[in-house]
């Protein structure tokens, strides 16, 4: 017995080590992901969708707050990729951190649950672990740019919005996809198998062929979004919508099909449109059909416990699950 106490206080810090280094690792490969579609605004180089803020996030919930030193591993690397480390070095690197540590905070006592079933889950996503928490790193990389001289005083603005979009997209585009990957099962019937795959191929030609066409197309994205939320909830939509995001925000860095001849700040506002109505749709209208679904299928449990039991009832058995019977006789009241 002693022995088996041996091995699991030393397997324990294996694994924490193991975690750790894994987030890492996965926060550094989300940063050289971003960074293959970026734009820049007044010198400073802006992710539209920045997915190490969603694998930040989903860590934290996933394995605790315990990994934080992982997520601060790999935005230091992701700086040190991006430039010399220098005095605004700490600062970057403690926004970063911190960003995803507040969504985890602010989270937790929203009481969020992972599996994403409730619509309350979802928006608080949306509105604390993105919107709201990633102020924080917006603001500070942002101040701290200014305050050091490698940014304009006029300039915070036009920086600190994309840093802070970007920021949160990769809560809403990657963190719910990370969440609910340990609990997707495959379609058991093969009626869904046939519809899955029509899905995948409708979203193969349409959205490359609306996001690299001339003209404004990509709201026909949106029904898309919509038949996949419907059939296959949250991980039809999420993948829709990554897909969707992915191939627009390609689009736009390359100044192609919707975004050409558009100035800087036009691709910008219509990009961050776009994926936000995108991670919006997919989250919002999933969550509203799973938790329909759930209650639905709680009704029909109920119903059929309720049968059961006025069957046993009926039939002058005992009721199932234990319930005891009332005795009749003198002595009953």
């Amino acid at each position: 017995m002693t022995g088996v106490v041996a091995r699991r206080d030393l397997r324990t810090p294996a694994v924490y080590a193991l975690q750790t280094l894994a987030v890492a690792v996965c926060y550094y490969a989300g940063g050289r992901l971003g960074l293959l579609y970026e734009l820049r605004v007044d010198g400073s180089v802006v992710s539209p969708v920045w997915p190490p803020t969603g694998i930040a996030v989903a860590s934290l919930l996933l394995l605790g707050p315990r990994v934080w030193p992982g997520i601060a591993l790999g935005a230091l690397l992701v700086i040190a990729h991006l430039t010399d480390l220098g005095p605004t070095s700490p600062g970057l690197l403690f926004a970063n951190t911190a960003a995803p540590l507040c969504a985890y905070w602010l989270l937790r006592r929203a009481g969020f649950r992972t599996d994403l079933a409730r619509l309350r889950d979802c928006l608080s996503l949306v509105f604390l672990g993105g919107f709201t928490a990633m102020l924080v790193s917006s603001t500070i990389a942002a101040g701290l740019l200014v305050v050091s001289g490698d940014l304009p005083s006029g300039s915070f603005w036009s920086v600190w919005l994309p840093w802070w979009v970007g920021d949160a997209m990769g809560v809403l585009l990657i963190a719910p996809l990370l969440l609910i990957l340990p609990r997707v099962r495959s379609p058991v019937r093969w009626s869904r198998w046939r519809e899955a795959t029509a899905l995948v191929v409708v979203a193969a030609v349409l959205v490359p062929l609306v996001t690299h066409t001339q003209g404004s197309l990509l709201f026909v994205v949106y029904p898309l979004l919509i038949w996949s939320a419907l059939r296959f909830e949250l991980p039809g939509s999420t993948l829709c919508a990554l897909f969707a995001s992915f191939l627009a925000t390609a689009a736009a860095t390359e100044r192609t099909g919707p975004f050409d001849h558009l100035s800087d700040m036009h691709i910008m506002i219509t990009l961050h449109a776009f994926n936000a109505a995108a991670a919006l749709t997919s989250l919002l209208l999933s969550a509203v059909i799973t938790e329909q679904h759930n209650t639905r299928r709680s009704v029909e449990r109920a119903c059929k416990e309720l049968v059961e039991v006025l069957e046993h009832l009926t039939a002058g058995e005992p009721a199932p699950h234990g319930r005891p019977q009332r005795e009749e006789g003198p002595g009953a009241r």
